[in-house]
């Protein structure tokens, strides 16, 4: 961990790496990892929702409610 309490970033990349945080080997829960939104494990497939975080899991659900709206208001 570096001054502010923040894991460095090799540490993230531990977390991300690590089997035992991906569910099915798709939904990431790592309570430990403050990020909503970490890498894939594949960087370059862009970001996923850290479940144990429940911040995302409300951004996640506000993200459904809002393109759910926009989707009914658009018919």
């Amino acid at each position: 961990m570096n001054d502010n309490n923040e894991p460095s970033e090799e540490t993230q990349n531990q977390w991300s790496n690590d089997p035992n945080n991906w569910i099915w080997g798709i939904f990431y829960y790592n309570p430990k990892d403050s990020r909503i939104f970490p890498p894939k494990k594949v960087k370059e497939l862009g970001w996923t929702i850290n479940f144990a975080n429940p911040n995302s899991v409300f951004a996640i659900i506000i993200l459904i409610v809002v393109l759910t709206v926009i989707a009914w208001h658009n018919k």
